[in-house]
């Protein structure tokens, strides 16, 4: 297994990262953020690639529910 490489300077500054992507509504593209707990970008993005089918569900959920704040849909990683 690879090891992560250490957070930057800037990471540990700013904390847990988030990461953001679109899902397809209609014609259109939905923005989402899904806020981790994880130290590095590396880390989130892989995470989100990981775990996309429940996070997309999370985030088709939310649309359906209505839960656009500011054109966006804003989900926070499970806790592990």
């Amino acid at each position: 297994m690879r090891k992560f490489p250490d957070p930057t300077e800037q990471e540990l500054t700013e904390g847990p990262q988030a990461v953001a992507f679109q899902i397809a509504n209609g014609n259109r593209r939905q923005n989402c953020v899904l806020q981790t707990n994880l130290p590095t970008k590396m880390q989130a993005q892989r995470y989100l690639l990981a775990n996309w089918p429940a996070v997309e569900r999370m985030a088709r959920d939310a649309l359906a529910l209505g839960k656009v704040e500011n054109g966006e849909i804003r989900l926070v990683m499970p806790p592990t």
